[in-house]
């Protein structure tokens, strides 16, 4: 799930990536000042000197091995992008081991100077899928033609006489490989593995855009990637391996949104499994996790409260706004009327507004989620009437240590939702100790991610496999 507090914290955690020539090739380290150093790795490798893929580490913050996106080099220059987050890194080679530039995003810039380093960092994901597989792996490709998009993925088939349940898996927000790669993590292989192992035919896909699939996501919205979704359906029912009668979706974070999006226009759809899924209005939900955010961040209860006013009456303004300037003259009025009814230290605190200029700033990051298609439709969405439009069966689980989406409301919000679906066969529950990943977690914050070896709690894989061996085969 993306959050306001997330986006700015994105300095942080997810960073870009790098495109290079020969002489930008290698290892780049750098350290960016943000109130304490953090340091940056960049990894670039060629196999023809022309086109490069790169990942991107932040060791301090236990982020290994992320995915990078897009940049272009021209000359001794370099120029790194990351869209989702609106961030840049601009560099200039200024000789054969050192990299001088300025990072920025949105309207807040720092120097970013990357020398060539040679150490090299091991991590350990014991969990990620290793051949030999004892099942049958196929690379794929579909089209979605409404859209104009070629989908590329992996689809894992048991061995043996089918035809086999199917599930295809669906990503959480932002751009994700077929792997829902973060951190050096493969959540999806592993999942896929695991019911491959179990009897089940398994379809991840990188996203639109992303990898080997084509297609935009610049003004993209999540009832886009399910449309996107109901191509992989489609493309599952052309397989004969499939039970055609037993066909479902699994989707993690925003895809535990998009699966109960696509299954209550299909009637094709067996089942559901939501992957800390939303159960309440997405307003609410990242109200909350902007909250939980800055709890961990050890900052007093009065000024977590205060700004979880601030944003819910934000995010209000920002759902109604008919335009732009609507929108910016709402948030700056709304603004005005909080800073008025709070301490200049607590104000400061969460919002770091000090004078016009800074308030000026903090309207233009909620400006940006204003316009941005996907941001506008994702927090004006609720869950509630599609979960009571179900007709399926349906698993959710949701850890208990998510910061992301809390199961103390999320949970009960499911079930109420579901208690007046059409499903017969139900189930939502929380998972002791788990944070948003699924993971064994000790401060639960999202930076600990990266840190922990385990990919996905053995317990949730079994609980959504000793359920879906009940209602699903």
């Amino acid at each position: 799930m993306k959050s306001f507090i997330v986006l700015t914290a994105a300095l942080y955690l997810l960073i870009g990536n790098v495109l290079a020539q020969n002489k930008f090739a290698g290892t780049w380290e750098g350290s960016l000042n943000v109130g304490r150093p953090l340091r940056i790795v960049y990894h670039l490798t060629s196999e023809d000197g022309l086109h490069y893929d790169a990942t991107m580490d932040s060791p301090d913050q236990g982020a290994f091995g992320i995915p990078c996106t897009g940049a272009r080099v021209n000359g001794d220059s370099v120029i790194i992008s990351l869209k989702s987050l609106a961030c840049t890194y601009t560099g200039t080679l200024t000789d054969t081991n050192k990299i001088s530039g300025i990072f920025k995003q949105g309207t807040a810039s720092l120097p970013l100077e990357l020398s060539k380093s040679y150490s090299v960092t091991v991590i350990n994901r014991p969990q990620t899928p290793k051949p030999p597989f004892n099942y049958l792996v196929e690379d794929v490709t579909y089209q979605n033609p409404a859209h104009s998009i070629t989908f590329a993925g992996t689809i894992t088939i048991p061995r043996g006489a089918g035809p086999f349940p199917a599930v295809l898996l669906i990503t959480g927000s932002g751009p994700q490989n077929r792997d829902e790669e973060l951190f050096n993590h493969k959540p999806f292989a592993v999942i896929a593995d695991y019911l491959t192992n179990r009897g089940y035919i398994v379809l991840r896909v990188d996203d639109r855009g992303v990898g080997k699939s084509t297609g935009d996501r610049t003004h993209a919205t999540s009832a886009d990637y399910a449309d996107d979704a109901s191509a992989g359906l489609d493309y599952l029912l052309t397989r004969p391996e499939v039970d055609k009668k037993k066909l479902g979706l699994m989707g993690h974070s925003e895809g535990g949104m998009i699966g109960p999006m696509l299954a209550a226009k299909r009637k094709d759809v067996d089942f559901v499994v939501m992957l800390a899924g939303p159960g309440i209005k997405i307003a609410q939900l990242m109200a909350e996790q902007n909250a939980a955010i800055l709890e961990k961040g050890e900052m007093s209860a009065d000024a977590i409260t205060a700004y979880k006013q601030l944003y819910q009456d934000v995010v209000a303004v920002i759902i109604a706004a008919k335009d732009s300037d609507v929108a910016e003259i709402g948030i700056h009025r709304v603004v005005n009327a909080w800073k008025a009814k709070h301490d200049a230290n607590i104000v400061y605190a969460t919002t770091h507004i000090e004078d016009s200029a800074s308030q000026q700033h903090f309207v233009n990051q909620f400006m940006e989620v204003y316009n941005n298609d996907w941001y506008r439709y994702f927090m004006a969405y609720d869950p509630e009437p599609v979960l009571k439009k179900l007709h399926c069966k349906v698993l959710a689980i949701n850890g208990d240590k998510d910061i992301q989406v809390i199961s103390k409301t999320n949970i009960p919000g499911i079930k109420a939702a579901l208690a007046k679906s059409h499903c017969t066969t139900w189930e939502a529950k929380e998972m002791p100790g788990l944070n948003h990943l699924f993971q064994h977690c000790k401060t639960c914050t999202v930076t600990e991610y990266g840190k922990i070896e385990e990919t996905f709690a053995p317990e949730a894989l079994q609980t959504i496999g000793d359920w879906m061996d009940k209602h699903v085969k």
